[in-house]
Parts: C-alpha cells; sequence; structure tokens
C-alpha cells in the first residue's frame, strides 16, 4: 500500500505542475503579440515624420513630392524609389564604411550613391550637399500637417454665455438714470482737447513697412517650377531647349512668379533666349528695341540673383550682342546662333 500510494502522488504533481506552466508560456506569448501590434499602429506616422526631416536635408528636384509620397515606407525604400529625382548635381557621397564598394561592386557610381543613400543609419561625412538646402515645398506642408495633427484641439465650454448674459438687464438701468447727463457733457471737452493732438502724430510718425516675408515663404517663391513654353514661336522654343540646354525640354522655368526661357541642366543658371534678326532692323527700331530689352533683361536679372540663380542672355548675332553691351556691359549675352 505505501508503494502504490507513493506512486500515485509522485504522478499527480508533475501533471499539475506541467498545466500550470503551460498556461503561463501562452499567457507570456500572447501579451508580447498584442504589445507588438498596438506599436506597429502607432509607429506609423513616427516613421513618416522621421523619413521627412531626413528627406529635408536633402535637394529634391520635385519639391519633395515623391518622398511624400513614399513617407510611411521604411527609408531604404523610400531612397530606392525617390534616388531618380534627388538633385544629383548638389550632392556628392562617400564611402566612409566601405561597406558600399563590395554590395555595389560594378554597378559603378550609381550603386555607390544610393547605397549609402538607403543606409537605416547616415554615416558622418557619408552625403555631402553642395550649397544651402531649400526645403521642399511638399515636404514642408507634410510636416506642418503631421505636427498640427498632434495637437489637441480646444473647445470653448458651453457654459460661458450663460453668466455673461445675466447681468446685463441688470445693470442697464443704473447707467440710464444719473450718470448718462454727465457723461454726455464730459466727451465734447475731451474730443476738442484730444484732436488736435493726433494730427501732427500721424503727420509726423508715418506707418511702418511692410512686414517681410518668412523665409519658408521665400524659400517657395525661389523654387523653380517647370511651366509651359509662352508664346508659341518655335523657332525661340527650339533655341531655348536646344542651347544651354534646357533642364526641362519644351517647359519655362517659373522663379518667383517670373518665366525663364531655361533652366541649364547641372547648374544653377537661368536664360532668356532673344531670336529676333536685329541685324535687319533700321537704326532706330535697333534703338528701340535695346533700350526696351535691356529694361526687361534688368527686371529678370534681379530676380535670379536674389533667389540664388546665375542669369545669362542668348541672343542670334554679334551686332544684337554688341547693342545690348554698349548700353550695359553688366550682363552675360552669348551668341547662340541659333536660326
Amino acid at each position: 500500500m505505501l508503494i502504490g500510494l507513493q506512486t500515485a502522488c509522485a504522478t499527480g504533481y508533475p501533471m499539475g505542475g506541467t498545466l500550470t506552466g503551460a498556461s503561463r508560456s501562452w499567457r507570456r506569448s500572447l501579451g508580447p503579440q498584442v504589445a507588438a501590434a498596438d506599436w506597429s499602429d502607432a509607429r506609423g506616422e513616427d516613421v513618416a515624420v522621421a523619413n521627412l526631416r531626413r528627406a529635408a536635408k536633402l535637394p529634391w528636384t520635385d519639391g519633395g513630392r515623391c518622398v511624400v509620397q513614399d513617407a510611411s515606407q521604411p527609408w531604404p525604400v523610400l531612397a530606392e524609389r525617390c534616388y531618380q529625382v534627388l538633385d544629383h548635381e548638389r550632392v556628392r557621397f562617400r564611402d566612409t564604411t566601405g561597406r558600399c564598394s563590395v554590395a555595389s561592386a560594378g554597378a559603378g557610381a550609381l550603386g555607390i550613391g544610393l547605397c549609402v543613400l538607403a543606409a537605416p543609419e547616415l554615416a558622418v561625412g557619408a552625403v555631402i550637399v553642395v550649397g544651402v538646402v531649400v526645403v521642399g515645398f511638399a515636404i514642408s506642408e507634410a510636416l506642418e500637417s503631421y505636427e498640427k495633427r498632434g495637437r489637441p484641439q480646444v473647445q470653448p465650454p458651453p457654459t460661458l454665455p450663460v453668466p455673461e448674459t445675466r447681468p446685463v438687464p441688470e445693470t442697464r438701468p443704473v447707467p440710464e438714470a444719473v450718470p448718462v447727463t454727465e457723461a454726455k457733457r464730459a466727451p465734447p471737452e475731451l474730443k476738442k482737447k484730444r484732436r488736435p493732438k493726433s494730427k501732427p502724430e500721424g503727420e509726423d510718425w508715418p506707418p511702418g513697412p511692410a512686414p517681410e516675408p518668412t523665409d519658408r515663404e521665400r524659400d517657395r517663391k525661389c523654387e523653380a517650377i517647370p511651366v509651359p513654353h509662352q508664346g508659341g514661336n518655335k523657332a525661340h522654343n527650339t533655341c531655348a531647349d536646344g542651347y544651354p540646354p534646357n533642364r526641362w525640354p519644351g517647359k519655362d522655368a517659373q522663379v518667383a512668379g517670373k518665366n525663364f526661357d531655361a533652366l541649364q541642366v547641372g547648374v544653377r543658371v537661368l536664360w532668356e533666349i532673344k531670336v529676333e534678326y536685329f541685324d535687319g532692323y533700321t537704326d532706330f527700331l535697333k534703338k528701340v528695341t535695346v533700350e526696351r530689352e535691356i529694361e526687361e533683361l534688368t527686371e529678370f536679372r534681379d530676380i535670379a540673383v536674389a533667389c540664388g540663380y546665375a542669369f545669362k542672355v542668348g541672343v542670334i548675332s554679334e551686332a544684337h550682342k554688341a547693342a545690348l553691351l554698349k548700353e550695359d556691359r553688366s550682363f552675360d549675352i552669348v551668341v547662340t546662333e541659333c536660326k
């Protein structure tokens, strides 16, 4: 009997221990799964904001539209999809870790550049940007919208108008009974004394200057935007697209609301092209044309320089170039010999 009782006790305890252990292990495995699901839902916006802030430090030719579209993707996926719209003329890649040289062997500079850009953590000195980076308008607007989402909206309490309306009828008869007569006599004397003082103040102190535009507004105005050619002159459009050459064939470059004939490929140079047959004009017509064009080109150059661009003028004859330089030698004029 003793041997049988010991055997029964020995077999019952481990079974209970096994069930208890299984129950605990199931609960532990369920807990991390729920937490991971909640974390992944809340992480999407954080990934997008982090990608937008990282992309804001780089120059993009499309204003950042591609980055905003794929902002919720992991950074390597975003970098691969938007690599083509990066302003490669202003970016230099350095493989400081040596990993990209092995991974992109045989792919050339394009493979190394994409490998360096798509790295989850950007190494120091791996990406070098030439010049000042202007945050793309699409990235700027997306970051503003994400910031607004996180701010709590405060609504006015519904009980505010109740205490304001109750004391109004009680205070009305008090000023109507006694102080009304005194209030009518006092204002004329005060107004007579104050009126002569207000006039010289307005004359001696002119209104202050209008507020200057913010850096963000100035950057948006200075960003070059491709728009269709104006005018419909085929010879003019062909010369503007082919000579500089134009970064956007068939398009003007709009900067600060002004349409330039071309934005040169690879450099920040805006162009104005003239294809008129200046040599056949009369002396009077040449004079009028030069005066009009100098005034027009000065306006174009001022906008280009203010936005950080160089400015060049293209003409089709040496005589036209000489006439413009005689009037103002500060312009950079090139003979295109377009027909």
